[in-house]
C-alpha cells in the first residue's frame, strides 16, 4: 500500500501500486472481519475480472476500485447497488467527455458513443442464503487507454479526444457521485434510481439480443421492473422478464 490520502467523502482508502484484483482484497479483507465501508484503488492489476469471470484488463492509468460494504439487506436489495453505481460511474464519464453520448447498457455497463467505457461487478457473501454478509462494488472505468480485442466495443475517455483525468481524479469524482446516489437510495428507494437509470438507458424502446445463459432472446427493451429486471417485448407481444444476462446491440 502507498501513503495516499487517508479517505474520500468521509471514506476510508486504500491505495495499491499493484494488486491481483481489487474486488478479491475486498473478499479477503471481509473474511477477516473488515467491514467498511472502504474504498480500495489499485494503479495496476494483473488479474482483473469482469462478469462471468472475464478478464478485465486494468493497465495503469485507467480507474481500478471497489468499494466494501457490509449491507444489512437481503441479497435481492444489495442488487439495485448496481443501478446506483452505474448511475455514479456515468456522471465520471459525462463530467470528462461533455460531448460524448454517455448512456448506461443494462445490466450494468456505461457506454460512451456507443462503446463500453466503464463496468461494474457486484460479488456478496451470505450464511443465510438471504442476507448478504458482505458486498464488493468494483469499478473499472477507461480513463487513458482500453481493450481493442472485446466482444463489444470499447473506448476510453483519451480515445474520445479528451484529457484523461488521473485516477485519484476520477476516483474522487465516482465517490461523490456515488455518496449523492446512494444517500437517494437509501432515503426514498428504488424508484427515483430505477428513473434516473432509464432516462440514461440505451436502446430504450428498441430491438435488443439478450443472452440468457445457453440460450438468446430478441426482442424490444421495454424497461426494468421494481426489482431492477429487464423486460423484453418478443414476437407476439409476449413480454420476458430477464433477472440476470447479457444485451447487445
Amino acid at each position: 500500500m502507498t501513503g495516499s490520502p487517508a479517505s474520500v467523502q468521509g471514506i476510508p482508502i486504500r491505495h495499491f501500486l499493484e494488486i491481483d484484483s481489487t474486488n478479491e482484497e475486498a473478499r479477503r479483507l471481509a473474511l477477516v472481519g473488515v467491514e467498511g465501508p472502504l474504498w480500495l484503488v489499485a494503479d495496476l492489476q494483473t488479474k482483473g475480472r469482469g462478469r462471468r469471470g472475464r478478464n478485465w484488463q486494468s493497465p495503469e492509468g485507467n480507474l481500478a476500485a471497489t468499494l466494501l460494504l457490509k449491507p444489512s439487506m437481503p441479497i435481492a436489495q444489495c442488487a439495485q447497488l448496481s443501478f446506483v453505481a452505474a448511475l455514479g460511474a456515468s456522471d465520471v464519464v459525462n463530467r470528462h467527455v461533455p460531448d460524448a453520448e454517455v448512456k448506461v447498457k443494462w445490466p450494468n455497463d456505461v457506454l460512451a458513443d456507443e462503446k463500453k467505457i466503464a463496468g461494474i461487478l457486484l460479488e456478496s457473501a451470505s450464511n443465510d442464503g438471504a442476507h448478504s454478509d458482505w458486498l464488493a462494488i468494483g469499478f473499472g472505468i477507461n480513463l487513458a487507454s482500453h481493450p481493442a480485442d472485446t466482444e463489444f466495443p470499447a473506448t476510453s475517455i483519451a480515445a474520445l479526444g479528451e484529457e484523461p483525468p488521473a485516477p485519484r481524479v476520477a476516483l474522487d469524482c465516482l465517490a461523490a457521485s456515488w455518496s449523492k446516489w446512494y444517500e437517494v437510495w437509501s432515503k426514498r428507494g428504488f424508484a427515483p434510481i430505477r428513473d434516473a437509470w432509464l432516462a440514461r438507458a440505451a436502446r430504450l424502446g428498441a430491438r435488443i439480443r439478450a443472452r440468457i445463459a445457453d440460450m438468446e432472446a430478441v426482442g424490444v427493451f421495454e424497461g426494468i421492473d421494481a426489482e431492477g429486471a429487464l423486460i423484453l417485448r418478443e414476437a407476439a407481444g409476449r413480454t420476458r422478464r430477464i433477472s440476470a444476462g447479457e444485451v447487445f446491440f
